[in-house]
């Protein structure tokens, strides 16, 4: 079982889980997202962050900011924005470059290849997925083209044993959009203005967290 932390009440979920955080703009998406990783990292799990909206360098900052030991954690970073905005990148340890967030195929080969890595090279068993945002992909690409593409990247995430955590903005897609994409998940977190959260995970009771 995968401990999620104290922002989603201490609630527990199987390998394999991927869960969709949905919310407004400034609603504590994303902090919400790095909160349930930054909970695995200090327990010295893996944590694989796919960015198609901030580059690698910000997200790698925001994301050693919250934990106690940044320098032994496993993380990896798919970066989709870096190469979209024109700037040269070659792939490291830590960052790996898909050419856009339109790059599917390259985002799923980039993350793949930090799953092998992490089990093969760093004997970390168990990782948790980061993916910021769902909305970015749909920016770029239609519906049918990011379901399909959600539906075989959760499905790795599944295979791994892994968590994930996907973010969307909720207020910039319709109900069929936003209807369509949750069939994906195990479960939805929803985060208000207020940032008060909503749990609907498996084998909990919806329930608000504390803003």
């Amino acid at each position: 079982m995968y401990d999620l932390g104290t922002e989603f009440g201490n609630a527990t979920v199987d390998p394999g889980t991927n869960i969709l955080i949905a919310g407004p703009p400034l609603s504590g998406k994303r902090e919400l997202a790095m909160r349930a990783l930054e909970t695995g990292a200090e327990q010295g799990e893996g944590s694989i962050i796919v960015t198609t909206r901030d580059n690698s360098d910000r997200v790698l900052t925001d994301f050693r900011s919250v934990l106690t030991d940044p320098d032994d954690a496993h993380i990896g970073v798919v970066d989709c924005v870096t190469k979209h905005q024109g700037q040269s990148a070659s792939d490291t340890d830590v960052v790996k470059y898909a050419s856009s967030p339109v790059d599917m195929t390259g985002i799923g080969i980039k993350f793949s290849e930090f799953v092998e890595e992490f089990y093969r090279n760093r004997n970390s068993k168990r990782n948790r997925v980061m993916v910021d945002s769902l909305s970015t992909l749909l920016l770029y690409s239609n519906l049918q083209t990011v379901f399909r593409f959600m539906h075989v990247f959760t499905s790795r995430i599944e295979n791994a044993d892994a968590v994930g955590i996907h973010v969307i903005e909720s207020t910039a897609h319709d109900e069929e959009t936003m209807n369509t994409l949750i069939q994906l998940f195990d479960g939805v977190v929803r985060t208000a203005e207020d940032r008060s959260v909503t749990l609907q995970l498996p084998g909990v009771e919806t329930e608000p967290a504390g803003p």
